[in-house]
């Protein structure tokens, strides 16, 4: 069991080291650059399911990470950059990692769409103290899913595939990391 969490904490070590650290894309190109993934995403996450539209209109605010890329052979690591939204307004940018043991088996890259209730859940959110339980898991985006989806403890997750395949859907041990924008 030791070399499973030590191999599990070598592997999130790796995703860290792979994909940088800060939380803040550090030139305004690679900043620009996440703008423009993120409203992709949601503009195919729209698409997919266009009764999203009133978890857009109802939030207090949401986070997208238009890319978080897993992987996972029993150990497994996800990491993704994502930008954090209040009354419509870029707010700051924002980590995902999640390390992982258990059946799990492939690699595959996603979206991923969490939106916040209330201003206390995305304050959550905000003060770096935020995190899945172990069982936590995400509703899949396909059409009509978001009619019956609902808040759990504030929050509402939403997952959409982008390639790969994997057998395994929770989003529990989730992190989250966040840095306000700064206001040039």
């Amino acid at each position: 069991m030791r070399n499973m969490v030590l191999a599990c904490v070598v592997v999130a070590a790796g995703l860290l080291v792979l994909t940088g650290c800060s939380t803040t894309p550090q030139t305004t190109e690679k900043q620009a650059q996440l703008t423009s993934n993120s409203g992709t995403a949601i503009q195919l996450a729209k698409k997919a399911d266009p009764g999203l539209q009133k978890f857009f209109d109802t939030a207090a605010g949401y986070a997208i990470f238009p890319s978080v890329g897993k992987g996972a052979i029993g150990v497994g690591g996800a990491y993704g950059h994502g930008e954090l939204y209040e009354g419509g307004k870029l707010v700051g940018y924002c980590t995902l990692t999640q390390a992982s043991i258990g059946l799990a088996l492939g690699g595959q890259k996603y979206t991923e769409l969490i939106f916040f209730e209330t201003k206390a859940a995305v304050d959550r959110f905000k003060s770096g103290n935020f995190a899945f339980a172990a069982q936590a898991s995400a509703v899949a985006l396909k059409s009509g899913v978001s009619a019956n989806a609902k808040y759990a403890d504030g929050v509402a997750v939403f997952t959409m595939g982008e390639a790969g395949l994997m057998y395994e859907a929770s989003v529990g041990g989730q992190k989250f990391s966040f840095e306000p924008a700064s206001s040039q």
